[in-house]
């Protein structure tokens, strides 16, 4: 009778043990999308929260698309995250065409405080958008510094470019050439991972890159000013849950530590040390907080 009693007591204290662990709450949750930079901006969010606040913050990573944040932030399943200016042209509500990058900004504050209730917060201080990407070698050689310098070379290069882009008629290859006015030699179509190493090796002079992807910096690249304007402004921004701010008014200093604070080359130094460096977010977002005197 003592040892099957003994066991019955193990079994109700393991339930036990398994219910009051999940007791504790959440009190804000990070979502991120499957790419480094928001990782990484999610960890600084967490441990500014915990350290400044008596809330407690998790990270829910690898949310499939801007649209699953968006719904997620709206559902309440996350209230936390980041997103860019440019979303603003995904059809969530009607808005202006525009390359200005302050009124782009305010179309996304108003926007989605309007349908979402979700506030949007002044941008980081750099914005990851496509930019044309060459080698140093073809950078000097032909005195190359914005995209308007490669007209006169455009026919010669060979140009390797996500294939998405090429079919978008409204901010891909179309409407490029309209504006630049110019066309490459034999588009390579490839998918966008494989651009960088493409330029790299020399198997093609000029490629369409992400502007904030570590890449740029592994492969020691440079990248050219979109000097008329072409793509919309892709600006960083935190984004956050408003029915969570009215709770926790608290939280509106926190969601404004970073704003103006990190810049294009900082966010690719940073995205540099995880994705080739093979350092952990958390790591990496500790140690730059820590540096800029940033937690508490």
């Amino acid at each position: 009778m003592k040892k099957i009693h003994f066991g019955i007591g193990l079994t109700v204290v393991a339930l036990l043990s398994i219910i009051l662990s999940g007791c504790g709450k959440t009190d804000v949750v990070i979502g991120t999308q499957t790419y480094t930079e928001t990782k990484i901006l999610a960890e600084m969010y967490k441990a500014l929260i915990e350290d400044r606040t008596s809330l407690t913050a998790k990270v829910k990573p690898d949310l499939a698309a801007s649209q699953v944040v968006i719904d997620g932030l709206k559902n309440n399943d996350i209230q936390m995250a980041t997103l860019y200016t440019g979303e603003i042209f995904n059809n969530h509500f009607e808005v202006k065409p525009s390359h200005d990058r302050q009124e782009v900004l305010q179309q996304a504050k108003d926007g989605f405080h309007d349908k979402y209730n979700i506030k949007w917060f002044d941008p980081y201080g750099f914005e990851n958008t496509y930019i044309f990407t060459v080698r140093k070698d073809i950078k000097e050689e032909k005195k190359l510094s914005k995209v308007s310098d490669v007209k006169p070379y455009a026919k010669d290069l060979k140009f390797g470019v996500d294939t998405t882009w090429l079919e978008r008629a409204d901010d891909g290859y179309p409407a490029f050439q309209k504006m630049y006015d110019m066309s490459f030699k034999d588009p390579h179509p490839m998918d966008i991972n494989l651009v960088y190493s493409a330029v790299a090796n020399k198997d093609v002079d000029i490629v369409l890159a992400y502007s904030t992807d570590p890449r740029i910096k592994q492969f020691d690249l440079v990248t050219l000013e979109d000097d008329k304007h072409f793509f919309p402004p892709y600006d960083a921004c935190p984004v956050m849950n408003e029915s969570l701010l009215k709770e926790h008014p608290e939280l509106e200093e926190v969601a404004k530590a970073l704003v103006g604070k990190i810049d294009v080359d900082t966010i690719v130094a940073l995205n540099y040390k995880v994705d080739v460096d093979q350092q952990t977010p958390k790591d990496v977002a500790i140690a730059f907080l820590k540096e800029q005197g940033l937690l508490q």
